[in-house]
C-alpha cells in the first residue's frame, strides 16, 4: 500500500541577495494514522518543507522541476490554485507557530473557526458557527461562552493555540502538519497541547507531522523522527532507537542536549 504523503527529491531555494538552498533534495514518507516527527536546529530547513508542502512557500521561494510531492496519490505541485485551496483545510491542515499572528485579529475566535468551513462549502453560517463550536469545546477551550466570542488579543497563549488547532481539525483532514505548536507556551501548556494533539490523533486517525527544534517533546509523541540539518533528512528511525542509538553526529548531539536539560 502506498504511503499518504510521498515526498521525492524535493528542493528549495530562497532569492535574497543571491540563492540559498534551503531543502536539498529531500525524500519523506509518512503513512495514514502515522504519527513523525520532523527535528532540527533553526534554519535547518524543517519549516520549508512544511510551507513546500501546502504550496504556502513565500514568494521569493522556488521548488525545483526534480522535486515531487504526492498526497494520497495526487501531484500536489501540479494542482492549479483552486485544487490547492480546497485540499488546504479539508485534506491537509497546519498548526501554525505563531497563533498570534496566524489569527485574524479583527475576527471573533468562533468566527474564524467557522470560516473554515464556509470556506470549503458549507451554505448555512449557523451551521458552520455550530461546528465551530463544537470543535472548540472538543478541544478543550474553556469558558467556551466568553472566548468563543473573543478575539485573539484576549485570550491566553494556550487558549489561542487551541483555536489553531480546532481550524485545523474541523473539516478532519487526513494530514495535520503542526509547526513548533509549543515553542512559545509554558511547560505546563505544552504538555497539555501535545496530548490534545495527540487524543485527537487517536481519534480520527489523522496523520500528524510534528515540526520542532526541540527533540525532547518528541519522546512520548512521536513513533518515528527525521532529523533534519543542512537542508538534508540526516537520519530516520523509530524513536526509541534514535535516542537509544542514534546513527548520525546531529542526531547523537541532539540526544546528548535532551539529555543535559533532563539533568539540569
Amino acid at each position: 500500500m502506498s504511503a499518504l504523503l510521498e515526498v521525492e527529491t524535493l528542493d528549495v531555494t530562497y532569492r535574497r541577495g543571491g540563492e540559498r538552498r534551503a531543502v536539498d533534495r529531500t525524500t519523506v514518507s509518512i503513512d495514514a494514522g502515522e504519527t513523525v516527527a520532523l527535528v532540527g536546529e533553526s534554519g535547518s530547513g524543517k519549516t520549508a518543507i512544511a510551507l513546500a508542502l501546502l504550496r504556502l512557500l513565500p514568494s521569493n521561494a522556488r521548488i525545483g522541476p526534480s522535486s515531487h510531492v504526492r498526497f494520497d496519490g495526487a501531484d500536489l505541485l501540479a494542482l492549479d490554485a483552486g485544487a490547492m485551496r480546497a485540499l488546504r483545510g479539508r485534506r491537509i491542515a497546519m498548526v501554525f507557530q505563531e497563533p498570534a499572528t496566524a489569527l485574524n485579529p479583527r475576527m471573533r475566535v468562533a468566527e474564524q473557526v467557522a470560516e473554515v468551513a464556509l470556506a470549503h462549502g458549507e451554505r448555512s453560517a449557523a451551521t458552520a458557527r455550530a461546528r465551530a463550536l463544537a470543535m472548540l469545546d472538543q478541544v478543550g477551550l474553556d469558558d467556551l461562552p466568553r472566548t468563543a466570542r473573543a478575539y485573539p488579543h484576549e485570550l491566553s497563549g494556550g487558549q489561542r493555540q487551541r483555536a489553531m488547532i480546532a481550524m485545523a481539525l474541523l473539516l478532519d483532514p487526513a494530514l495535520v502538519i503542526a509547526d513548533e505548536p509549543t515553542s512559545a507556551l509554558d511547560v505546563t501548556v505544552q504538555a497539555q497541547v501535545l496530548e490534545l494533539l495527540r487524543e485527537r490523533q487517536r481519534a480520527s486517525g489523522m496523520a500528524l507531522l510534528l515540526v520542532t527544534h526541540d527533540l525532547a517533546i518528541v519522546a512520548g509523541t512521536c513513533g518515528r523522527t527525521m532529523v533534519m540539518h543542512d537542508g538534508r533528512i540526516v537520519e530516520d528511525a523509530p524513536t526509541a532507537r534514535l535516542f537509544a542509538a542514534p546513527a548520525d553526529p546531529h542526531s547523537a548531539a541532539l540526544v546528548r542536549a535532551v539529555a543535559r536539560s533532563e539533568r539540569a
